[in-house]
Formats: structure tokens, sequence, C-alpha cells
């Protein structure tokens, strides 16, 4: 397990906390960057996945990968085309699935890949750049964001999100 460089905490008390979190990654966001969203059935991480997609300019529909394992999404960041592939690999079988289905070739240093189950790809998936763990907390999410390398050291230095006041 690669070492944390940095970490953030936060508490998202409603679901407009998570849209600014969401809209917050995306203005930090660099291409190549590789996301571990970690978090229970229902903690929040395709909804994370959606906002951070929404202030990319993405308009159409986002949901959870679950049967297809990817969705690939077409938007700008700083006027560039940008690949953002949202993976969940929670009905994957086997690490195999994931080589088999040629998604190791996606983490190329250009897409942005943000990976859902990530334990379900180890221990074939590629390290992440940062790490992020949702759980529920009252009524809304605790979570936590880990820098694990330079580029995800870099984004979460530019990360301007100031939450709600508890």
């Amino acid at each position: 397990m690669q070492p944390i460089k940095a970490h953030q905490h936060h508490y998202l008390p409603d679901e407009s906390a998570t849209n600014a979190l969401g809209g917050a990654l995306a203005r930090a966001l660099a291409p190549g960057l590789v996301i571990y969203l970690h978090g229970d059935l229902g903690a929040g991480k395709t909804a994370l996945t959606r906002a951070l997609l929404r202030a990319l300019g993405h308009t159409g529909t986002v949901k959870s990968p679950t049967y297809t394992l990817s969705e690939p999404y077409n938007v700008m960041l700083d006027d560039n085309p940008l690949s953002v592939i949202h993976y969940d690999l929670y009905r994957m079988a086997s690490p195999e699935e994931f080589l088999d289905a040629g998604f190791r070739e996606d983490f190329d240093g250009h897409n942005v890949c943000i990976v859902e189950w990530p334990e379900k790809g180890e221990p074939v998936l590629p390290p992440p750049d940062i790490r992020l763990l949702l759980s529920v907390s009252g009524n809304g999410r605790a979570v936590e964001l880990q820098a694990l390398s330079e580029l995800g050291l870099l984004c979460l230095d530019r990360l301007a999100f100031l939450p709600p006041p508890q």
C-alpha cells in the first residue's frame, strides 16, 4: 500500500454538500488521475462521481456501471478534451475479468479513472493517486481524501472545498 502524502477530512451534511465536493474535485482534476472510491452500498460514491461529471459539463445520465463495469464520459477540462472513465467493480467475479476486458489500458496517464469497489480489482488494478473514503455519518456523509502520489497531492493542494459549518 502506498504511503499517504496528505489527507483531508470533511463532513457532507446533505446532497448539496456532496455536489459541492464533486464540483471542487472536478476543478482540481489533472489528466491521468486515478481515484479509488471506498464505501458501503449507499455511501454516496456514485452521487459524488455524478456531481464531478456534471461540474465538467456532462448533461446526460450518470449511473453506476454495475453491469457494464465501466462507462466512459468525454468532457472538457480547462478547454481541453478529457476522458473520465467510471468503473464499478462490485459485480466483477475476479481480477482477471479486469484484465480480460482490457481496462488496464485505460489507465494510460491521460484518462481520469474513477473506481468504485477497487478492492475487487486487486492486485491487477493500477494504484490510485487519491483514495476517497465515504461513510454514512448521522444524516450525512463523512469523507476522507488521501493523496497517495505526487499527482494526488497536486490535486488535493488545488482542492478548494469549504464544507458547510457543522
